[in-house]
């Protein structure tokens, strides 16, 4: 192996992956990146995330500190499937603040769930927006959801799991419908958002966010995504980098540069 730690890590997945009897495909399927990126990862032309060497000891049933030991020579076996390791990260990424994504979704959906044009792709970039508007302005996470980039936009990964999980607990209900002519999913509270665990800056972005965009139909919020900065820089099917907000142009930057100048 080359002394480039890209190329190591990138050889060392790639083996993982032959021994494990996995095609690229299972791969970056399970793990929410494209097949174009996992090719990059295991020819050492892209970086490894943090987030994704977690995934890839997960789907590898492994420490990362094995992972991580070029000299060590492993077996893989595994326990599980593919199909059951990409549900436990789906849900894992947002653990520390699932109660967070909770109360979020539900005040969105309180202020403006029932409007017609407020569906599932439109929830997604409202989601997107009060996440990386928040992030640019405090660099703090709200939710800290992890966004793909899709053709249609910026879609939160962990979205269908914890929907579902609020469906079977009953805080939530899915509506099938139609907006003019298209198909529709729509989503509709079954309890108030709890308050007490949204700060009043929390709130303040979340309010802004929805009083600039809820108003949007899928298509136009589509559009108005895909010129912001984070998903212009990110390739199909990646994850979108919350640093990128920082390189934000007008009208999507939400924070006074200028002013932080001495």
């Amino acid at each position: 192996m080359s002394g480039n730690f890209g190329q190591k890590i990138g050889s060392r997945i790639k083996e993982l992956r032959e021994k494990a009897g996995l095609s690229q495909e299972q791969v970056s399927k399970t793990l929410g990146i494209s097949r174009v990126s996992l090719s990059q990862l295991e020819n050492g032309e892209r970086k490894l995330s943090a987030e994704e060497l977690a995934g890839f000891a997960k789907l590898f049933q492994m420490g990362t500190d094995a992972l991580l030991d070029w000299n060590k020579a492993v077996k893989v076996h595994l326990e599980k499937t593919p199909k059951q390791v990409k549900q436990e990260i789906r849900i894992s990424v947002p653990q520390k603040k699932l109660d967070k994504f909770k109360e979020v979704l539900l005040y969105v959906l309180d202020k403006v769930g029932s409007k017609p044009n407020v569906g599932e792709t439109v929830l997604y970039k409202l989601l997107y927006f009060i996440d990386f508007d928040y992030y640019e302005k405090y660099e703090e996470q709200l939710v800290g959801a992890t966004y793909q980039k899709l053709p249609h936009g910026p879609a939160p990964v962990e979205f269908k799991e914890i929907v579902q999980d609020m469906i079977q607990s009953q805080e939530l209900e899915k509506i099938e419908s139609q907006f003019f002519q298209y198909p529709q999913k729509k989503y509709l509270p079954l309890r108030e958002p709890r308050l007490e665990q949204l700060n009043a800056r929390e709130v303040e972005v979340i309010d802004d966010v929805i009083a600039k965009l809820s108003h949007m139909k899928a298509v136009e919020i589509s559009d108005y995504s895909h010129r912001d900065v984070p998903w212009m820089t990110t390739e199909e099917g990646d994850i979108i980098d919350y640093e990128s907000v920082f390189y934000r142009t007008q009208p999507y930057s939400v924070r006074s540069y200028s002013e932080e100048v001495h």
